[in-house]
């Protein structure tokens, strides 16, 4: 058995859960989110509990067991308490401002790069070289926030680039310079 697809999820106070066959709602002080569920999963709500039973030892049912578990944890997670990933800009001239909702980027290119969020998302600049994005998808803010770093990923020579809050950046040596 999957030992996190055992483990029944709470429901906090203030979250409604809706199912309706395989579409989940899952509706929260701030927002709701909606997921359509794999057909052979069961999903089942009792009082403030949600239980996830597969119904077979299948490779594939076994595989989907703890997955459809954490799915609907993180959709519950996401309503009362939300989701946040920071970056970081690192280096010289870089910086992040907002205008409006939008996101624009100065990393060093010829034209500064723009980013408008999709719905449920939201960016913050507190400072100009840092960058937080939130939301109540976990799924959509890592990917957002996946996205951003792609603008100008984290080189491994001087460490320039955008990185997440906390990241390690490998740094490599520099070309050897001539013996005599």
């Amino acid at each position: 058995m999957s030992r996190i697809g055992r483990k029944p999820i709470t429901i906090p106070s203030g979250v409604t859960v809706t199912l309706d066959n395989t579409l989940i709602t899952v509706k929260g002080p701030k927002g709701t989110l909606t997921r359509d569920l794999h057909k052979d999963m069961k999903v089942s709500v009792q009082d403030d509990m949600i239980n996830v039973e597969r119904p077979s030892e299948h490779k594939l049912h076994r595989s989907l067991h703890g997955t459809t578990r954490s799915v609907i944890a993180n959709m519950v997670n996401g309503v009362t308490e939300g989701y946040v990933k920071s970056l970081e800009l690192v280096g010289v001239g870089y910086r992040a401002n907002k205008t409006g909702d939008k996101l624009v980027l100065n990393v060093g290119y010829s034209h500064p790069v723009e980013f408008t969020p999709a719905a449920g998302i939201e960016f913050e600049v507190p400072v100009n070289t840092k960058v937080i994005v939130k939301g109540i998808d976990k799924e959509l803010v890592g990917a957002i926030a996946a996205k951003i770093r792609s603008v100008r990923e984290p080189e491994p020579y001087k460490g320039k680039g955008i990185k997440y809050e906390g990241e390690r950046i490998l740094r490599k040596e520099g070309k050897a310079g001539k013996k005599k």
